[in-house]
């Protein structure tokens, strides 16, 4: 049986949380802006019909945002993370396999769809289902390959016409399609990528799907060959149901303001720690090594530019917050220098290791992991259960340094207390 994958992608996604819980916004230009409210990371289509760029500094639009009554928000993450797992549960509700490809993507398996359904049908019914249970509007594009259903996605987001779904489970409409889609479009070709393939006259995805898969391999690279191989209806990419395990975590911000103290690079580095921390737990993993950077801006007139890193290992494997915190802090010791003014620090953690999956040294002692499993267990059910934080000192209460975000708007799905009232 032939595979027929989907592409779901939720349209301005940031845009679109902001605007569900304001009706007063469901026809205004909408922007968020990205960590410390510098550039525009999301547009309502409202917005990009004024001029405003994806990307730009956001002083540079501020006058045209303010004339054109332009509603701006700072990331809210915790309200886009929630809405996602929203989106991504109804889907998994009404296909057989979703991969979760990206915060507003996924990808769902639909072979087998068509013997019951119209493809197109049940696209429309996916669209409908999503809007009415979470309020956001996505776009659908069904082919029978990821590269394909990607193009698929994009013709149903761009043209109106299509209703938000496209099947180009046709040959004969794929081939419409990728006569009229430029090569810089397509899934996996880069701009420096584009520029070879226009050098020797790909200039669109038709004629990229032209191209010897053989010499595609010879000339570029094996992914390519597979994008060929893909945009010619040969499945090359499966269903990833599962994530990737990471290799590495960083938990890392630019400071809304720059720190001068050594207490307060401190609390950064305990915060940034405890975070790295429990992204760890949450995939089930122990870390060996763990670094520390930090960092000034190369860009301050009359000022030295100072960056280092440290780093060490655990005497074992361990997840535990309390021993990632000590260690980083005294990472943090080794290369502080005093009257620099610091605008980013970070915490790494790497070279993990599953549950009982480390071999220890010869003289190493047993039972030599400090860290305690069911006090960080009851410590992440309390700070996931939206009713209350737990979290160490050395985070500090209210630090001056914190990410800027002054147009954040409420956590309206994650806060017993930001949760809207009707009347």
């Amino acid at each position: 049986m032939s595979k027929i994958f989907a592409l779901v992608d939720c349209n301005s996604f940031y845009a679109s949380c902001e605007k569900l819980f304001r009706p007063d916004l469901r026809h205004a230009p909408v922007v968020v802006l990205s960590n410390n409210d510098g550039c525009v990371v999301a547009r309502s289509p409202e917005a990009r019909a004024l001029g405003i760029g994806m990307a730009v500094p956001f002083f540079q639009v501020e006058a045209l945002a303010r004339r054109c009554g332009v509603a701006v928000f700072s990331s809210n993450y915790a309200l886009y993370a929630d809405m996602s797992a929203r989106v991504m549960s109804v889907l998994e509700d009404m296909a057989p396999a979703v991969e979760v490809y990206s915060i507003d993507e996924a990808f769902l398996d639909l072979t087998g769809v068509s013997h019951i359904h119209s493809l197109e049908t049940f696209g429309q019914q996916l669209r409908q289902r999503v809007l009415r249970w979470t309020g956001i509007a996505t776009g659908v594009g069904i082919a029978p390959t990821k590269t394909l259903a990607k193009l698929a996605n994009h013709a149903a987001k761009r043209y109106p016409a299509t209703g938000g779904v496209v099947d180009l489970s046709s040959p004969e409409r794929q081939q419409r399609l990728l006569r009229r889609v430029p090569v810089a479009d397509v899934w996996g070709v880069g701009r420096r990528l584009t520029r070879q393939l226009q050098a020797q006259g790909v200039q669109t995805a038709a004629d990229l799907a032209a191209m010897s898969p053989r010499l595609a391999r010879q000339r570029f690279s094996v992914v390519l060959e597979r994008t060929v191989r893909e945009l010619n209806g040969e499945s090359c990419l499966s269903l990833e149901q599962q994530p990737a395990v990471k290799q590495q975590i960083i938990c890392s911000r630019s400071f809304g303001q720059r720190i001068e103290r050594f207490d307060e690079m401190k609390q950064a580095i305990c915060s940034y720690a405890a975070r790295a921390a429990e992204k760890l737990r949450e995939q089930g993993q122990y870390a060996k090594v763990v670094s520390v950077f930090i960092r000034t801006s190369p860009f301050q007139p009359g000022l030295p530019f100072y960056s280092n890193t440290a780093t060490a290992e655990l005497p074992l494997p361990d997840n535990d917050t309390r021993v990632i915190i000590n260690r980083s802090v005294r990472l943090l010791r080794q290369i502080w220098r005093d009257d620099h003014r610091y605008m980013k620090a970070g915490v790494m953690l790497g070279d993990f290791h599953a549950p009982g999956c480390y071999q220890p040294e010869l003289f190493d002692e047993p039972g030599t992991q400090s860290g305690n499993p069911k006090l960080m267990q009851a410590l992440d059910q309390i700070n996931r259960s939206g009713r209350g934080k737990v979290f160490f000192a050395g985070q500090g209460l209210s630090p001056e340094w914190a990410m800027k975000r002054e147009r954040l708007s409420p956590s309206y799905t994650t806060r017993w207390e930001d949760i809207p009232c009707a009347g």
